[in-house]
């Protein structure tokens, strides 16, 4: 038996403990990622959790071949580590790509249809027209990253007939997308995008990314929106650039600190649907990430 720990970043049913038991996994618990592990970790093969190296130092498993985090964003593995020992890294890629990108798409719709104005004078009883809103037709997007969660985005927005420029390392060519381009190219496409749309993994390269220098590249009035990491974007600069006007709008579900401080003046602004790190949420991510696990799981399994 192989022995693996899972934390309480994946809550399990006992069906699904029996489906790995049946694979030749003994499985241990370890509920509380933010505690330091206080058993024996010397024997674990494979890891399935989120943050746990935050707290208990990778070291301690000396017999790891396999992580499995349960989330898309690799930042709270220490990967060089990884690297230098062997140790096989999965991502959640494609767990959370729907309801993130219908997340996306419906934030922007609030702000283009002007929601908050209609569910104030519904609560007020008040029949009054806006005659400011928007439409998603024949805008321009550009989506920082083109993984699963970039294309999903993509996918969904040429629905509405949205044009969309992928931006990712390279400029390769990415399936959804009209077409796509390098991150050196960024500063030319800014002044052209409508939407400014960050779905990248956070990286030495993309930390700050969106900085005041870069932010004030953006076309006059577009929507920023952030599902990818808060270090993407200098939240200061970013509140700068709502409150001058030079974005119309945001939508963010990450932020530098989380939770975001109640001083914040991002909590009172009318342009920005703000939300608590809460856009991966969906009621099929259970069955998603479980078939996701015992892919690579079994991947291991066949080489031990």
């Amino acid at each position: 038996m192989k022995e693996l720990l899972i934390t309480g970043a994946w809550r399990c049913g006992e069906q699904q403990v029996q489906a790995l038991e049946q694979m030749g996994y003994a499985v241990t618990f370890w509920l509380d990622e933010r505690q330091a592990v206080n058993m024996d970790t010397q024997r674990f093969e494979a890891v399935i959790c989120g943050g746990l190296f935050l707290t208990t130092p990778i070291e301690r498993f000396p017999a790891l071949k396999c992580i499995q985090v349960t989330s898309a964003g690799l930042d709270r593995v220490p990967l060089d580590y990884c690297k230098a020992h062997g140790i096989t890294v999965y991502n959640a890629g494609g767990v959370y790509s729907a309801p993130m990108a219908e997340f996306v798409v419906g934030g922007i719709l609030q702000l283009y249809k002007e929601s908050k104005f209609f569910a104030e004078n519904q609560a007020a009883h008040r029949w009054e027209k806006h005659r400011g809103l928007r439409e998603l037709s024949g805008k321009t997007a550009c989506i920082i990253g083109t993984g699963s969660v970039g294309s999903a985005i993509a996918r969904r927005l040429r629905a509405f007939d949205v044009q969309t420029v992928g931006i990712n390392r390279s400029g390769h060519s990415a399936a959804e997308f009209d077409q796509t381009q390098p991150t050196c190219r960024l500063d030319d496409l800014l002044p052209l995008a409508d939407l400014v749309i960050c779905a990248m993994p956070l990286t030495v390269e993309t930390a700050g990314l969106f900085d005041s220098v870069r932010l004030a590249k953006i076309k006059p009035g577009a929507v920023f929106v952030n599902v990818a990491r808060g270090k993407v974007a200098d939240q200061q600069s970013l509140v700068e650039a709502l409150q001058s006007g030079q974005l119309s709008g945001a939508v963010l579900d990450v932020f530098e600190e989380e939770p975001l401080p109640r001083s914040s003046p991002l909590w009172d602004m009318e342009q920005v649907i703000l939300t608590p790190h809460n856009s991966f949420v969906g009621e099929h991510n259970g069955e998603r990430l479980f078939k996701c696990i015992k892919e690579h799981l079994y991947e291991l399994s066949k080489e031990c």
